[in-house]
Protein backbone atom coordinates (compact mmCIF):
# COMPACT_ATOMS: atom_id res chain seq x y z
CA UNK A 1 0.00 0.00 0.00
CA UNK A 2 1.15 3.50 -0.80
CA UNK A 3 -0.27 6.43 1.14
CA UNK A 4 -0.66 10.06 0.06
CA UNK A 5 -1.39 12.77 2.63
CA UNK A 6 -2.71 15.95 1.03
CA UNK A 7 -2.60 19.11 3.16
CA UNK A 8 -3.90 22.53 2.03
CA UNK A 9 -2.05 25.29 3.89
CA UNK A 10 -2.62 29.03 4.07
CA UNK A 11 -0.40 30.97 6.47
CA UNK A 12 0.39 27.94 8.66
CA UNK A 13 4.17 28.30 8.96
CA UNK A 14 4.27 27.71 12.72
CA UNK A 15 2.17 24.53 12.61
CA UNK A 16 4.10 22.61 9.96
CA UNK A 17 7.07 21.22 11.96
CA UNK A 18 4.82 19.77 14.65
CA UNK A 19 2.32 18.53 12.08
CA UNK A 20 4.96 16.59 10.13
CA UNK A 21 6.36 15.12 13.32
CA UNK A 22 2.91 13.87 14.31
CA UNK A 23 2.27 12.45 10.85
CA UNK A 24 5.56 10.57 10.88
CA UNK A 25 4.78 9.15 14.31
CA UNK A 26 1.32 8.00 13.18
CA UNK A 27 2.32 6.53 9.81
CA UNK A 28 5.65 4.84 10.62
CA UNK A 29 4.03 1.84 12.42
CA UNK A 30 1.97 1.14 9.28
CA UNK A 31 5.14 0.03 7.41
CA UNK A 32 3.96 1.58 4.16
CA UNK A 33 5.44 3.92 1.61
CA UNK A 34 3.94 7.38 1.95
CA UNK A 35 4.19 10.93 0.67
CA UNK A 36 3.13 14.26 2.11
CA UNK A 37 1.78 16.75 -0.42
CA UNK A 38 1.36 20.30 0.88
CA UNK A 39 -0.38 22.88 -1.29
CA UNK A 40 0.59 26.39 -0.19
CA UNK A 41 -2.47 28.40 -1.14
CA UNK A 42 -0.72 31.75 -1.66
CA UNK A 43 0.57 32.14 1.92
CA UNK A 44 2.25 35.42 2.92
CA UNK A 45 3.89 34.32 6.18
CA UNK A 46 6.80 32.29 4.80
CA UNK A 47 5.01 28.94 4.71
CA UNK A 48 6.76 27.83 1.53
CA UNK A 49 10.19 28.78 2.87
CA UNK A 50 9.40 26.65 5.92
CA UNK A 51 8.50 23.77 3.61
CA UNK A 52 11.82 24.10 1.80
CA UNK A 53 13.64 23.84 5.12
CA UNK A 54 11.57 20.82 6.21
CA UNK A 55 12.26 18.99 2.95
CA UNK A 56 15.73 18.07 4.27
CA UNK A 57 14.24 16.31 7.29
CA UNK A 58 11.24 14.83 5.46
CA UNK A 59 12.31 13.58 1.99
CA UNK A 60 8.79 12.25 1.35
CA UNK A 61 7.55 15.85 1.31
CA UNK A 62 6.27 17.39 -1.93
CA UNK A 63 4.99 20.95 -2.02
CA UNK A 64 3.23 23.27 -4.42
CA UNK A 65 2.88 27.04 -4.10
CA UNK A 66 0.09 29.02 -5.76
CA UNK A 67 0.80 32.57 -6.88
CA UNK A 68 -2.28 33.76 -5.03
CA UNK A 69 -4.94 32.46 -2.69
CA UNK A 70 -7.39 30.33 -4.70
CA UNK A 71 -9.19 28.63 -1.80
CA UNK A 72 -9.29 25.19 -0.25
CA UNK A 73 -11.06 23.49 -3.13
CA UNK A 74 -8.34 24.57 -5.56
CA UNK A 75 -5.64 23.37 -3.17
CA UNK A 76 -7.29 19.97 -2.79
CA UNK A 77 -7.80 19.66 -6.55
CA UNK A 78 -4.10 20.21 -7.21
CA UNK A 79 -3.12 17.87 -4.40
CA UNK A 80 -5.42 15.17 -5.75
CA UNK A 81 -3.96 15.62 -9.22
CA UNK A 82 -0.48 14.80 -7.89
CA UNK A 83 -1.39 12.10 -5.37
CA UNK A 84 0.16 8.72 -6.20
CA UNK A 85 -1.09 6.72 -3.24
CA UNK A 86 -3.61 3.90 -3.24
CA UNK A 87 -5.24 5.65 -0.28
CA UNK A 88 -5.33 9.44 0.03
CA UNK A 89 -5.69 11.21 3.37
CA UNK A 90 -6.67 14.87 3.60
CA UNK A 91 -6.22 17.04 6.66
CA UNK A 92 -5.91 20.69 7.58
CA UNK A 93 -2.54 22.19 8.44
CA UNK A 94 -3.63 23.96 11.63
CA UNK A 95 -3.10 20.96 14.00
CA UNK A 96 -6.81 20.76 14.80
CA UNK A 97 -7.00 17.49 12.85
CA UNK A 98 -5.15 14.69 14.65
CA UNK A 99 -2.75 12.61 12.48
CA UNK A 100 -3.13 9.79 15.03
CA UNK A 101 -6.52 9.11 13.39
CA UNK A 102 -4.89 8.10 10.10
CA UNK A 103 -4.65 4.35 10.97
CA UNK A 104 -8.33 4.37 11.99
CA UNK A 105 -9.35 5.92 8.69
CA UNK A 106 -7.29 3.39 6.74
CA UNK A 107 -8.80 0.46 8.65
CA UNK A 108 -12.27 1.70 7.74
CA UNK A 109 -11.27 1.98 4.09
CA UNK A 110 -10.01 -1.60 4.22
CA UNK A 111 -13.49 -2.69 5.33
CA UNK A 112 -14.65 -1.89 1.81
CA UNK A 113 -15.58 1.79 1.87
CA UNK A 114 -14.38 4.23 -0.78
CA UNK A 115 -14.49 7.42 1.30
CA UNK A 116 -14.31 7.72 5.08
CA UNK A 117 -15.11 11.13 6.53
CA UNK A 118 -14.10 12.29 9.98
CA UNK A 119 -16.76 13.39 12.43
CA UNK A 120 -15.62 16.02 14.92
CA UNK A 121 -18.02 14.76 17.56
CA UNK A 122 -16.46 16.97 20.24
CA UNK A 123 -15.34 20.22 18.66
CA UNK A 124 -12.97 22.74 20.19
CA UNK A 125 -14.21 25.78 18.31
CA UNK A 126 -16.18 28.88 19.34
CA UNK A 127 -19.97 28.87 19.08
CA UNK A 128 -19.70 31.21 16.09
CA UNK A 129 -18.33 28.24 14.17
CA UNK A 130 -20.03 25.24 15.78
CA UNK A 131 -23.64 26.45 15.59
CA UNK A 132 -23.56 27.40 11.87
CA UNK A 133 -21.71 24.15 11.19
CA UNK A 134 -24.42 22.07 12.86
CA UNK A 135 -27.14 23.85 10.91
CA UNK A 136 -25.20 23.38 7.68
CA UNK A 137 -24.63 19.66 8.32
CA UNK A 138 -28.27 19.08 9.27
CA UNK A 139 -29.64 20.84 6.19
CA UNK A 140 -27.14 19.14 3.87
CA UNK A 141 -27.92 15.68 5.27
CA UNK A 142 -31.67 16.21 4.85
CA UNK A 143 -31.50 17.64 1.33
CA UNK A 144 -29.00 15.13 -0.03
CA UNK A 145 -30.24 12.09 1.87
CA UNK A 146 -26.69 11.26 3.04
CA UNK A 147 -26.73 10.62 6.82
CA UNK A 148 -23.38 12.16 7.80
CA UNK A 149 -22.87 14.35 10.85
CA UNK A 150 -19.90 16.36 9.59
CA UNK A 151 -19.58 17.00 5.86
CA UNK A 152 -16.93 19.70 6.25
CA UNK A 153 -14.38 17.85 8.37
CA UNK A 154 -10.96 18.21 6.73
CA UNK A 155 -9.83 14.78 7.92
CA UNK A 156 -10.90 12.22 5.33
CA UNK A 157 -9.61 9.08 3.62
CA UNK A 158 -10.24 8.23 -0.04
CA UNK A 159 -9.44 5.42 -2.40
CA UNK A 160 -7.38 6.81 -5.27
CA UNK A 161 -10.13 6.19 -7.81
CA UNK A 162 -12.43 8.51 -5.85
CA UNK A 163 -10.17 11.55 -6.02
CA UNK A 164 -9.44 10.90 -9.69
CA UNK A 165 -13.17 10.77 -10.48
CA UNK A 166 -14.76 13.65 -8.59
CA UNK A 167 -14.16 17.23 -9.70
CA UNK A 168 -13.40 19.82 -7.01
CA UNK A 169 -13.72 23.53 -7.77
CA UNK A 170 -15.20 26.72 -6.33
CA UNK A 171 -16.04 25.93 -2.72
CA UNK A 172 -17.25 22.37 -3.27
CA UNK A 173 -14.70 20.81 -0.88
CA UNK A 174 -17.46 20.88 1.74
CA UNK A 175 -19.50 18.46 -0.37
CA UNK A 176 -16.94 15.84 -1.36
CA UNK A 177 -18.97 13.02 0.26
CA UNK A 178 -22.03 14.14 -1.72
CA UNK A 179 -20.09 14.19 -4.98
CA UNK A 180 -18.66 10.76 -4.19
CA UNK A 181 -22.06 9.23 -3.45
CA UNK A 182 -23.39 10.70 -6.70
CA UNK A 183 -20.60 8.85 -8.53
CA UNK A 184 -21.67 5.59 -6.87
CA UNK A 185 -18.94 5.29 -4.22
CA UNK A 186 -19.54 3.90 -0.72
CA UNK A 187 -19.22 6.61 1.95
CA UNK A 188 -19.18 6.43 5.75
CA UNK A 189 -17.79 8.36 8.72
CA UNK A 190 -16.04 7.73 12.02
CA UNK A 191 -15.64 9.98 15.08
CA UNK A 192 -12.21 11.66 15.21
CA UNK A 193 -10.36 13.77 17.76
CA UNK A 194 -10.41 17.52 17.33
CA UNK A 195 -7.99 19.94 18.95
CA UNK A 196 -8.10 23.68 19.68
CA UNK A 197 -6.17 25.90 17.28
CA UNK A 198 -2.61 26.27 18.53
CA UNK A 199 -1.07 28.73 16.08
CA UNK A 200 -2.29 31.38 13.67
CA UNK A 201 -5.81 32.64 13.07
CA UNK A 202 -8.96 30.94 11.88
CA UNK A 203 -9.87 31.39 8.21
CA UNK A 204 -13.60 31.24 9.06
CA UNK A 205 -15.52 34.33 7.90
CA UNK A 206 -19.11 35.50 7.59
CA UNK A 207 -19.00 34.92 3.83
CA UNK A 208 -19.08 31.17 4.50
CA UNK A 209 -22.75 31.44 5.51
CA UNK A 210 -23.92 32.66 2.10
CA UNK A 211 -21.25 30.71 0.21
CA UNK A 212 -22.30 27.49 1.91
CA UNK A 213 -25.94 28.00 0.91
CA UNK A 214 -25.13 28.74 -2.72
CA UNK A 215 -22.65 25.87 -2.87
CA UNK A 216 -25.34 23.51 -1.58
CA UNK A 217 -27.66 24.64 -4.39
CA UNK A 218 -24.80 24.11 -6.84
CA UNK A 219 -24.19 20.58 -5.59
CA UNK A 220 -27.89 19.74 -5.65
CA UNK A 221 -28.04 20.90 -9.26
CA UNK A 222 -24.85 19.29 -10.60
CA UNK A 223 -25.43 15.96 -8.86
CA UNK A 224 -28.94 15.63 -10.25
CA UNK A 225 -28.98 17.57 -13.51
CA UNK A 226 -25.41 18.12 -14.66
CA UNK A 227 -25.68 15.57 -17.46
CA UNK A 228 -29.32 16.37 -18.19
CA UNK A 229 -29.91 20.13 -17.71
CA UNK A 230 -32.96 20.03 -19.98
CA UNK A 231 -34.74 17.93 -17.35
CA UNK A 232 -34.43 20.81 -14.88
CA UNK A 233 -34.94 23.81 -17.14
CA UNK A 234 -37.44 21.92 -19.27
CA UNK A 235 -39.62 21.25 -16.23
CA UNK A 236 -39.59 24.92 -15.26
CA UNK A 237 -40.27 25.89 -18.86
CA UNK A 238 -43.15 23.43 -19.17
CA UNK A 239 -44.68 24.64 -15.89
CA UNK A 240 -44.44 28.33 -16.85
CA UNK A 241 -45.77 27.70 -20.36
CA UNK A 242 -48.74 25.65 -19.15
CA UNK A 243 -49.75 28.26 -16.57
CA UNK A 244 -49.36 31.00 -19.16
CA UNK A 245 -51.43 29.10 -21.73
CA UNK A 246 -54.19 28.44 -19.19
CA UNK A 247 -54.33 32.16 -18.37
CA UNK A 248 -54.47 33.08 -22.05
CA UNK A 249 -57.14 30.43 -22.68
CA UNK A 250 -59.25 31.90 -19.87
CA UNK A 251 -58.86 35.39 -21.27
CA UNK A 252 -59.71 34.18 -24.78
CA UNK A 253 -63.01 32.74 -23.48
CA UNK A 254 -63.78 36.09 -21.84
CA UNK A 255 -62.98 37.89 -25.11
CA UNK A 256 -65.40 35.69 -27.04
CA UNK A 257 -68.00 36.56 -24.41
CA UNK A 258 -67.52 40.23 -25.30
CA UNK A 259 -65.37 41.31 -22.36
CA UNK A 260 -62.38 43.56 -22.87
CA UNK A 261 -59.04 42.00 -21.95
CA UNK A 262 -56.53 44.41 -23.53
CA UNK A 263 -55.78 46.27 -20.30
CA UNK A 264 -55.97 43.37 -17.88
CA UNK A 265 -52.72 42.69 -15.93
CA UNK A 266 -53.56 38.99 -16.25
CA UNK A 267 -52.98 39.24 -20.00
CA UNK A 268 -49.46 40.53 -19.51
CA UNK A 269 -48.79 37.82 -16.90
CA UNK A 270 -49.94 35.09 -19.29
CA UNK A 271 -47.77 36.39 -22.13
CA UNK A 272 -44.81 36.79 -19.79
CA UNK A 273 -45.11 33.21 -18.51
CA UNK A 274 -45.20 31.82 -22.06
CA UNK A 275 -42.11 33.84 -23.01
CA UNK A 276 -40.27 32.77 -19.85
CA UNK A 277 -41.24 29.15 -20.50
CA UNK A 278 -39.75 29.28 -23.99
CA UNK A 279 -36.58 30.85 -22.56
CA UNK A 280 -36.25 28.05 -20.01
CA UNK A 281 -36.58 25.47 -22.78
CA UNK A 282 -33.92 27.30 -24.79
CA UNK A 283 -31.61 27.47 -21.79
CA UNK A 284 -32.02 23.74 -21.20
CA UNK A 285 -31.21 22.95 -24.83
CA UNK A 286 -28.11 25.16 -24.69
CA UNK A 287 -27.09 23.40 -21.47
CA UNK A 288 -27.44 20.04 -23.21
CA UNK A 289 -25.21 21.23 -26.04
CA UNK A 290 -22.58 22.53 -23.63
CA UNK A 291 -22.67 19.34 -21.57
CA UNK A 292 -22.17 17.16 -24.63
CA UNK A 293 -19.26 19.15 -26.08
CA UNK A 294 -17.34 20.78 -23.23
CA UNK A 295 -14.81 19.01 -21.06
CA UNK A 296 -13.08 21.84 -19.26
CA UNK A 297 -10.13 21.40 -16.92
CA UNK A 298 -9.49 24.23 -14.50
CA UNK A 299 -5.82 25.15 -14.14
CA UNK A 300 -4.31 27.25 -11.37
CA UNK A 301 -1.22 29.40 -11.57
CA UNK A 302 1.59 27.65 -9.69
CA UNK A 303 4.57 29.73 -8.63
CA UNK A 304 6.93 27.06 -7.31
CA UNK A 305 7.09 23.36 -6.51
CA UNK A 306 9.15 20.98 -4.39
CA UNK A 307 9.59 17.42 -5.64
Amino acid sequence: MKLSIVIPAYNEKESLPELFSRIQKAVTPLNCEYEIIVVDDGSTDGTFEQLKALKKEYPMLRAIRFRRNYGKSAALAEGFERARGDIVITMDADLQDDPAEIPNLIRKIEEGYDLVSGWKKKRHDPLSKTIPSRIFNFVTAKLTGIPLHDFNCGLKAYRNEVIKTIEVYGELHRFLPVLAVWQGFEVTEIPVKHHPRKYGKTKFGLSRFTNGFFDLLTVMFITRFRKKPLHFFGFLGLLATLVGMLILLYLTILWFQGQGIGRRPLLFLGVLLVIVGVQFFSLGLIGEMVTSTLDQKIEYSIKDEIE
